[in-house]
């Protein structure tokens, strides 16, 4: 077996799901999902709510624990690690919800995503280099993150997870609560983090918004991986927006991304 953080070839995907299964008491939320992220992709996870996107993610992050199959980073079986283990290895995740601490203001908000780095030069780099990308947030640093807006605190959970370094990002609804023009400006940062070549897997309900941008995408349905192809063949797919048109996607045409 291949020791988890040892060198490995590029021909071995970043991240592989093999027939993954998740219970919880008498419910099976996955069943057999299998799928596989390859370094500088974006792939877009998609499906109705109740699929088992966010489900999937948590399983990825060790948040909740896999009843059968395996998840495998760079060819290593991640099933004895914890979560805090799984962000040393760079599996960086930022949750549906934001959950940002509105006790806290922006900059202590965006310190603890590094709270598993000891690189202090390079955490303040890194924090510059947040703040470039979302300027809105240097103007905010001292302030609560409670009073900001969803969308400003949507940025800052990004950005916090960005502190880590992850090598792959997993975001679960970004998009979510958020207006069309606010919704363009996310997937036009996502895209640029992806020029730029982070990994990232996106969760995202606006399906037309994510296949814009995504290399690949996965579609669950009840739990199970019913299509996944380029996202140029599943953004005209028949059969795609029959199925979920009415299930909670959104198959409008996306909002022109700018950047800036």
């Amino acid at each position: 077996m291949t020791r988890a953080g040892a060198p490995i070839s590029a021909a071995i995907p970043l991240l592989q799901v093999e027939d993954l299964t998740v219970r919880f008491g008498g419910i099976t939320a996955l069943r057999g999902v299998g799928f596989e992220v390859r370094r500088g992709e974006l792939v877009a996870l998609l499906g109705a709510n109740g699929a088992g996107k966010s489900t999937t993610l948590r399983a990825i992050s060790r948040l909740v624990k896999a009843s059968g199959g395996r998840i495998l980073w760079q060819g290593a079986d991640l099933a004895t690690l914890s979560t805090e283990r799984t962000v040393k290895l760079g599996i960086g995740h930022c949750p549906e919800g934001r959950r940002v601490l509105a006790r806290q203001c922006v900059a202590a908000n965006l310190e603890l995503g590094a709270w598993l780095r000891r690189d202090r030069a390079a955490i303040a780099a890194d924090l510059q280099r947040c703040y470039d990308l979302f300027p809105r947030l240097a103007e905010r640093r001292q302030q609560l993150a409670g009073s900001l807006s969803g969308g400003e605190q949507q940025m800052l959970a990004i950005a916090r997870a960005l502190m880590g370094r992850p090598t792959l990002l997993l975001l679960d609804e970004p998009s979510l609560g958020l207006a069309p023009k606010l919704v363009a400006d996310l997937m036009a940062t996502l895209a640029a983090l992806h020029r730029d070549g982070l990994t990232l897997l996106l969760v995202e309900q606006n399906a037309a918004a994510a296949l814009a941008i995504a290399d690949r995408a996965v579609v669950l349905e009840s739990g199970s991986v019913r299509l996944q192809g380029s996202a140029a063949e599943l953004l005209g797919d028949r059969e795609l927006q029959d199925l979920y048109l009415g299930g909670g996607l959104d198959f409008g045409a996306p909002q022109p991304a700018q950047c800036g």
